[in-house]
Order: structure tokens, then sequence, then C-alpha cells
């Protein structure tokens, strides 16, 4: 089926044998056992469906683990003064104010540094590395930073400077010579887990640390970070995180943490917190000081408990956000949609030299939402050029750019499955350009502008009971997507712009059933066109959720495509 967008959409094809099996053994509908089939979920998630396990730490027995714990625990032995370095996205932010939460509560001398993309670039460098060590660190640890940083960390060690890596970026052999690095990408045995952000990745280290050291400290306090960390670093909420999802939401109240209650509260946020607040409202706020030249304000805020600086930094950040949106919006009013499309039919690439290079991801994140094809940002910063990517489930984006890396056709960069960031001479854009459209090729013979719904339902499914039957597979999000359903033959009726870029109606079905319904971002589209002038039937792809206004739930269909 064509859409009124031009895409064309598939139901998801599933063994049904399959789909009986998981309903007679498990008892679920018909609908959920289909759901889980599809998104393959193994025995272990199914379990979590109905019963609450325990997060335990499942790196215990990891040498990476124990071996860089056992290093942080001699330094710590010596009262050597310690450096966290971590990058300014959230995963950085939220990894560094858990060392940050840490070592302030055992009162042991340190420092941390997020660097400023436009004065140091990106993660661990000499020429960084060089002004840090005149505050005399002994031990740097790097968080979601370092697993490319060869050179820095050879610095490192010629200057008797301890140093370990806790990342999950993409690496490759030989690896940086680092004391030690936890990296599950090493493929030295924890592979399984190349899904779990740094801030995932340390809170587990922190807590072998704790433990080695027999302090008290409460670290699943703090488990709200690693969710959020995972949320906005667009990790899969499947296996171990579906777990530290459960964990950190079960009990979690919004007062529990004075930086969320505060963020909550200047935004007029009073009910529970959930997947999308994270994403959609607290990571952006946070994101933005490392977008627009604040990139310790995050670490400042997470890492704080001071009610008077959580107030004025959230303000500083709101304020920060809000401009960024202004910019944003100005910068993709400039951008020939259909042009663009047309020109980059295999993988997106939008070359713009007066971009600022601290939006060019989230122009990457929204053109890749829109064309639901890999999106790659490339502005000029002083005499390179620097770019961001963002990608799809089916194409792995930082060993994308790491293999390139690796022919010197970049300068540096870095990266994982979903997001990557790099730098290069203009000279060697259009290669650039070549190789990377030629590498996707290679991986996807198939143009992606086939998209897939979960399954056709009725329009009497539009009820709490349907939703709350597939909330059962909640979590949503990366890997596992809240599902998407095909309802025929609806009438629109009352529509109207919000916020000059969404359009609200009603749908009608016909047996009078009415379903509130929301598309958004979709003023200036086919969609919206449809939306609001289109008089006859139509078929609508959507998602069910949940919404919340004045402290009221009502379910409502995010529109993603209608089809005549």
């Amino acid at each position: 089926m064509i859409s009124v967008s031009k895409r064309k959409w598939k139901e998801k094809k599933v063994n049904l044998k399959l789909v009986e099996k998981v309903q007679q053994d498990y008892k679920f509908s018909k609908i959920v056992s289909k759901l889980i089939v599809s998104r393959d979920f193994d025995e272990y998630e199914i379990h979590l469906i109905n019963n609450n396990l325990k997060l335990r730490n499942i790196f215990q027995k990891n040498l990476d683990f124990i071996n860089s714990v056992e290093l942080v625990e001699k330094t710590i032995k010596k009262g050597e003064k310690i450096c966290i370095l971590g990058d300014y996205d959230v995963d950085g932010s939220a990894a560094t104010s858990l060392f940050n939460l840490f070592l302030k509560e055992l009162k042991y001398p340190y420092f941390y540094y997020i660097p400023d993309r436009f004065k140091d670039g990106y993660g661990a460098s000499k020429k960084l590395f060089e002004k840090l060590i005149l505050e005399d660190p002994k031990l740097i640890i790097m968080v979601d930073c370092g697993s490319t940083s060869e050179e820095a960390i050879n610095f490192l060690n010629k200057k008797n400077v301890k140093s370990l890596v806790i990342d999950h970026h993409e690496i490759d052999k030989p690896y940086p010579k680092a004391n030690f690095i936890i990296n599950p990408k090493k493929d030295n045995g924890y592979i399984e887990y190349d899904y779990l952000c740094a801030t995932s990745l340390t809170y587990f280290f922190l807590d072998m640390l704790s433990k080695k050291i027999k302090c008290k400290i409460d670290l699943s306090k703090y488990l709200i970070y690693v969710l959020l960390a995972s949320v906005c670093d667009v990790m899969p909420l499947r296996k171990l995180n579906r777990l530290i999802t459960y964990a950190a939401l079960n009990k979690f109240k919004i007062s529990d943490n004075m930086v969320i209650d505060e963020l909550c509260k200047l935004n007029n946020k009073k009910n529970k917190i959930n997947i999308n607040d994270l994403a959609f409202l607290i990571g952006p706020i946070l994101n933005s000081g490392g977008r627009l030249g604040k990139s310790m304000y995050a670490t400042e805020l997470l890492s704080c408990k001071d009610n008077k600086i959580i107030n004025q930094k959230s303000l500083e950040l709101i304020d920060l956000n809000n401009k960024r949106k202004v910019i944003e919006d100005n910068i993709l009013k400039d951008i020939n949609f259909h042009k663009l499309e047309k020109d980059n039919k295999e993988i997106i690439i939008y070359y713009d030299p007066n971009i600022s290079e601290g939006l060019i991801g989230i122009i990457a994140s929204r053109l890749k939402d829109f064309y639901n094809k890999p999106s790659i940002v490339i502005t000029k910063s002083n005499n390179i050029l620097k770019g961001s990517a963002r990608s799809i489930e089916e194409y792995n984006i930082g060993k994308a750019i790491k293999r390139l890396i690796n022919k010197n056709l970049l300068l540096n960069g870095g990266g994982h499955n979903m997001a990557a960031g790099f730098s290069l001479k203009k000279e060697n854009l259009n290669r650039f350009k070549e190789l990377i459209k030629n590498d996707f090729l290679k991986k996807n013979n198939t143009l992606i502008n086939e998209l897939f719904y979960d399954s056709e339902v009725s329009p009497s499914a539009f009820n709490k009971n349907f939703y709350n039957d597939i909330k059962k597979l909640e979590p949503f999000g990366n890997g596992n997507l809240l599902p998407i359903f095909l309802l025929r033959d609806l009438r629109i009726i009352k529509s109207i712009i919000l916020k000059k870029k969404h359009i609200s109606c009603f749908l009608k079905s016909n047996s009078n059933i009415r379903i509130n319904s929301i598309a958004f971002n979709s003023v200036d589209s086919e969609i919206g066109k449809y939306l609001l002038n289109y008089k006859k039937k139509i078929n609508v792809i959507g998602q069910i959720n949940e919404n919340y206004w004045n402290n009221k739930k009502t379910l409502q269909l995010i529109i993603k495509d209608l089809i005549l």
C-alpha cells in the first residue's frame, strides 16, 4: 500500500504457528502473542512480562570490570587525585554525574571535565589532556569516550598517568593502550551486552567498586539516570535494559530526585514520569547545554544537591533549550525536503556550512525520522568539516564511520549503532558521500522506503482494555517500538492546528466510534494537507498511546501516515 507521503506500507509477516504456541504456553491474547513473535522476544524477555525480577550485577565475574575496580581501589587507597572525563551528551553527562555523586559521598579528591565541542572537540584528545594533567591527576577515567583515543592515551602513558575507559562506542584492534578498557564491543566475553550505554556500564562498575571498598552508597536511587541515558542514547529497551527500566520506574516518584523534580515543576508536569518524558522533555533540556556552548551545565545539574543551584541551572538549561528550538525550526524551514530526498535515494546527506555544529546532530535526527533513512548532516567548523549521523536499526552507522576512519578518509570520529560523529577535510566530502552510500547499499540491497505495521485492527480496538493488553510489552522504545496499527475506513472531523506544527483531529468509524488523534510535525506535509482538507473515508496508520493533560489520562491515536 502506497501512502499519501509516498511510503510503501506492509504488514509484518509472522509465523502463525509460533503465535499460537505463545498463546497456548503463556496465555497471552492473540495480538500480544503476535507482537512477541514479530519482535523475537526470547524466554527471558517473555518471563519479564509477568514477573518482577531483581536487577543484579551481571559483571561481577567479568575480568574487565574486576581489573578496573582493582585499579580504582588501589588509586583510592593511595589517595591519588582522579579526573573524570565525559562526553557532552546525556549519556556522558549522566555517567560523569554518577562518578561525581559517588566520589563526593566518599569526600575523595577528584575533578571532572566535559569537553566544549567548539573549543575542545569530541572526547579524549592529546590537546585536552595537555590541559587536564596540569591539575596533577594520577588516574583519568574516560566515560562515553576514549575507545578511539590512541594518541591521547599514549600521551598519558608517557606522563605516567593511569587511564581507564568505560565506553560503548565502536572499537577496533589494536585497542588504545589504557590500563583497562570496559567496552562490550571489544568482543571480550560480554559482547551480548553491547546494547548498554556508558551510564549503564558505569553504574555496574560503581556497584562493584562500592562493595570492594566497603562503602554504603545507595546507587539504586540513581537508576533513573541510567534509564535517562539509555533512552536519550537510543539504546534498545530490550533484555537487561527492560529490567533496568522496571527497576528505575517501578517505585520512582518525581519527588524522589531533586533534579527531576525541579525540571518537572518548571515544565508543569505533575503525573508519574515515563519513557516519553525522559526522551522528549528532560533529555532535550539536558542536551541543550552541549549543543550551545555550555557543555558542563548538564553534569553540574545532575550532580547537584543544592536546591538553589538546581533551580538556577534548570532555568538556564530550559532557556537554552528554547533557543535551540527556535534555531532548529529556522534551519528546518530552509531545507528543501523534496529536493533532498530526490538527490539522496539511499542515505540522506545534507551539507550546509552555516549550521552550528552543536545542532547538526538534532537536525540529522529530524531528517532520519522524516525519511526513515540513515541521515548525515555536515557543516563547516573553522578549516574542516564536521558531521553528525543518525541511523535506523538495519544499519550500524558507528561501524560505517569507523571503517572510513581506518581508511584515513576521516580525520577522527566515533559512534555506535544508531549515532556517530566525525570530522573530515572539505576536499574529501564527495569521496565520503560516495563511500558511505556504497557501504549502505552493500548491507541494504533494497531501498529503505518500505515500512511495516504490526497488525490491522478494528476501530473498536481503540479502548482501554486493548491498550492495557499491549502495555504488557512495555517499556516501548528503540528495539521495541510502540505497536503500529492499520485502521480502515475512517472519516476526518474537527481538525485543528496546534502550535503551528501539529494537527489534532477526531477520526470517526462507520459505527460512530470517535478516535482522538494527533499527527506531530505534520503542518505543510502531505499528511497534514489530507488531515485538514480530505472529506472521504481514509485508512490510517497509527499508534495507540495515553495522553496526559491536566492530570487526566486519555487514549490518543498518534497518526503516522494515511492511505487512500
